[in-house]
């Protein structure tokens, strides 16, 4: 390796397995020192255990690199703030965040739980505040750091995961803010959409796979996160977890924090920029629209070849 992050010390969350863990592997690889961080849950949140993390750093130990282990939660600030004490502790500063830890807890949202809401956005979205919000300080004062926030495309729409796309695309929001808000610091921010067959990946069930899949075929051009990869033309080997490592340590190298507030997909062979919200189409007129003004012009205009994240079904009878 090229030693590009030597004197570096990165901090990844949710490194004990899949994409965090290949994260940690390559960025320990390039010379950095990294706290490992895992709370050692099971998909949906519970249990926890010390082996993940533990697991990792004896990896990284093994290979030649410096690694610590935390294993505190990402949910609560202070518990937050010890992750970062850790790398304080340990190696003296934080230069880089990569911030992977996520559950999964999907449900319809007519079936979904205030409990299953809360816990999916106090891992994601609040987990994404309380570390960039601890490492920041540190980053500020030396006037250089790397965060990369781990969203994914399923924020762009995916039934069954309201809890999970809400959570994600508000990380999006977060870092692009982040980035106007800490350029001048030397901190450049991103967002990545990442994709693998982890474990999060083997819980989703066959007959969501099927529903992903028939449609994708009836609107490919809106096929998004789990429906990208549930119809991937790729080879098995491509949606492997060390796939995304090297596009993602990119983004935490010098040459890297030239790239800042955008949203990167790393999933598969492909490293893609994803066009950030802007207006494509409008209608104006000198004054205040009209309904029936509107019910003419919106066919032929907005509307037209609009392509909706489902194709349209007939009405069903309301159940009596």
């Amino acid at each position: 390796m090229a030693q590009r992050l030597q004197g570096r010390v990165a901090v990844v969350t949710g490194a004990g397995r899949g994409i965090g863990r290949s994260v940690a592997m390559l960025l320990a690889a390039e010379g950095a020192s990294v706290v490992v961080n895992d709370y050692g849950t099971t998909v949906d949140g519970a249990d926890s255990s010390a082996a993940p993390a533990d697991t990792v750093v004896r990896e990284i130990q093994g290979a030649g690199g410096t690694a610590a282990a935390s294993y505190a939660s990402v949910t609560e600030f202070e518990s937050a703030g010890q992750i970062v004490e850790t790398a304080m502790d340990s190696f003296g500063r934080v230069d880089i965040l990569c911030n992977a830890a996520g559950i999964l807890r999907d449900r319809m949202v007519f079936n979904m739980t205030e409990e299953e809401w809360d816990g999916v956005l106090g891992v994601h979205l609040y987990g994404a505040y309380n570390m960039v919000r601890n490492c920041v300080p540190h980053m500020m004062e030396q006037q250089y750091g790397r965060v990369v926030l781990f969203s994914s495309s399923s924020g762009l729409g995916v039934a069954g995961q309201a809890n999970y796309a809400s959570a994600k695309e508000g990380m999006v929001g977060f870092a692009r803010s982040l980035a106007v808000e800490l350029a001048e610091h030397g901190i450049s921010i991103n967002a990545v959409y990442p994709g693998a067959n982890t474990r999060m990946m083997a819980t989703v069930p066959e007959s969501t796979r099927e529903m992903l899949r028939a449609q994708a075929q009836a609107s490919p051009e809106a096929a998004t996160g789990p429906a990208e990869m549930v119809n991937s033309p790729e080879p098995e080997e491509a949606l492997a977890p060390e796939n995304n490592a090297p596009k993602i340590v990119y983004l935490c190298t010098e040459a890297g924090g030239a790239v800042t507030g955008q949203v990167i997909g790393t999933s598969g062979w492909a490293m893609s920029l994803y066009s950030p919200r802007r207006v494509i189409k409008s209608i104006h007129k000198s004054g205040r629209w009209t309904l029936e003004e509107l019910e003419q012009l919106m066919p032929v205009s907005l509307a037209a070849g609009l392509v909706n994240p489902a194709p349209p079904e007939p009405p069903r009878q309301p159940k009596s």
